[in-house]
């Protein structure tokens, strides 16, 4: 049987590993009349054999099955003949769709780029199985778009893998397809984006690879998901990878967040060390990004008062950044976690961590930010944080640090709470204000001043090309398309302004990055 133009043994190979160890119906592979293809690239299950699939019959009766024996109990086939049939070749069926379910979220994680708001719609729509095969066969905006609007508006006929996909707490409103124009539009945009980083050999490789580091790749379905992710909706994490014991995990419920600049003073981290050390000893959960300064110094006091730490990576889990904390990341994997939306293998960039904030301040129940300049990365997690309604916390600083600059605006304008010990952080848990957005908080830019123009910010799209792009390698738009995760479109607009904006330029064998 092919699965995605894999062998099914393989699949279940790969799946099992970065499961720990998930249960299959038999011992080996079985055989079906699926017509599919093995090649370089991924290719897609035969549409007799995906669940969910158009003009798919028997998909959970085990009736469509070219199967001598019955992997369960070695006696009864699962084609029917007889009452016990049936009901084996039902479970297999499912079973077999669940292990698709695991391998398509371990391929999505690297197909569509973290916060990718179109690929959340889809895969909580169709399932990550049937998504999968949707862009592998190249179905059409129109086709995938009537799906889509069929399971909103609560048609469940496409399939027995949205059982295993479908976050029960996400909710979509009529919002996110006001016309099936521009659905189809944002889906023909998407499949644009997708469709450039389908590569059987990438993804089996982050499998083989999270295997031996023994990563683990986590579902919305599991126990140990952190439920409070799915407050971004559509923008939740398809998957997560983690590293790590499930204590900590099961810990994030009861964690504070806690921030900050990079180039710390050593005020910040005084501040830093007493808040993480005395959180610990409340029965807090501490998480951060793992960056030097003050994240650095919030794990390392968490670890040594005996407590649990999370640390989010913007990179796969397998390749510790900054390499000046390998030591410190190999601790809290053996006593706390190490998590990532990004597979094995997978390169930090600004873009990604500027998403991973969202997954910092998504996670824990309230956000602390301890020290940051005027254009300091913690102020976008502090974003995050106000918007998803968390309690948001700042300590001040000297009025002559620039380090508490952030600190003291958020206090000033964004309604943060001022704390300046860990009681009033732990206070900050059981504070449910209502929260003021902070709508003046560029992603990258940081908070808009009244000291002039200054520099135009640079859009999304620009700062992932721009991350793309190499200082001395002429990149073409078709490269840099599947390294940013965009439309050859979109890039053709961002390197516009960059160009423009003199940090690109092309040459006559592509683009390179001035600045």
């Amino acid at each position: 049987m092919k699965l995605f133009g894999l062998d099914e043994s393989r699949v279940r190979a790969l799946a099992s590993g970065v499961r720990g160890g998930m249960p299959t119906a038999g011992d080996g592979p079985q055989t079906c009349d699926g017509t599919a293809a093995a090649g370089p690239n991924l290719v897609p299950i035969s549409s007799a054999r995906t669940p969910g699939l158009a003009g798919s019959a028997g998909v959970a009766d085990g009736t469509d099955r070219a199967v001598g024996t019955d992997r369960a109990d070695g006696a009864d086939r699962a084609d029917g003949a007889d009452g016990s049939g049936t009901t084996n070749g039902a479970a297999i069926e499912i079973e077999t769709a669940m292990v698709a379910e695991v391998f398509a979220r371990a391929a999505w994680s690297g197909i569509a780029e973290p916060g990718d708001g179109m690929a959340g719609v889809l895969v909580a729509s169709l399932g990550a199985s049937v998504a999968l095969t949707a862009i592998l066969e190249a179905w059409s905006p129109v086709r995938l778009g009537a799906l889509v609007r069929d399971a909103l508006s609560g048609d469940t006929t496409v399939g027995p893998s949205v059982l295993f996909a479908v976050s029960p707490s996400i909710d979509f409103s009529e919002a996110d397809a006001d016309t099936s124009a521009e659905l189809e539009t944002a889906l023909d945009q998407g499949l644009q984006r997708w469709r450039p980083r389908l590569n059987s050999t990438e993804v089996i490789r982050s499998l083989q690879q999270a295997a031996r580091v023994e990563a683990r790749l986590l579902l919305a379905t599991d126990s140990l998901w952190p439920a409070a992710l799915n407050d971004l909706e559509k923008h939740a994490p398809l998957a997560l990878w983690w590293r790590g014991v499930p204590g900590a995990l099961a810990a994030l419920p009861n964690s504070i967040a806690l921030v900050g600049a990079r180039a710390a003073t050593g005020y910040g981290e005084h501040i830093a060390m007493e808040a993480s050390a005395g959180l610990v000893d409340r029965g807090f959960a501490i998480v951060s990004g793992a960056a030097y300064g003050i994240d650095g110094m919030a794990h390392r006091a968490a670890l040594a008062s005996d407590g649990l730490t999370v640390a989010f990576l913007a990179g796969g889990v397998d390749r510790f950044y900054p390499s000046g904390h390998d030591s410190l990341l190999t601790r809290i994997v053996a006593s706390g976690a190490v998590v990532s939306e990004l597979p094995c293998g997978a390169a930090p960039t600004k873009w990604r961590f500027l998403q991973r904030n969202r997954l910092i301040a998504a996670s824990s129940a309230a956000t602390v930010v301890l020290e940051a300049g005027w254009r300091s990365g913690s102020l976008n997690t502090a974003g995050h944080a106000s918007a998803l309604g968390r309690p948001l916390g700042a300590v001040p600083g000297p009025i002559t640090s620039p380090t508490s600059a952030g600190c003291h605006r958020l206090i000033r304008e964004f309604a943060a709470v001022c704390v300046t010990n860990p009681t009033e952080m732990a206070e900050l848990v059981g504070d449910r204000s209502i929260p003021v957005p902070l709508a003046n908080f560029h992603l990258e830019a940081g908070p808009n001043t009244d000291a002039g123009p200054g520099p135009i910010p640079r859009t999304s799209d620009q700062v992932r090309v721009f991350d793309a792009l190499s200082g001395r390698s002429p990149r073409t738009v078709a490269d840099l398309s599947r390294r940013a995760g965009l439309s050859s479109a979109a890039v053709r607009g961002a390197l516009g302004g960059l160009d423009l904006d003199g940090a690109a330029q092309e040459r006559e064998a592509g683009w390179v990055r001035r600045a």
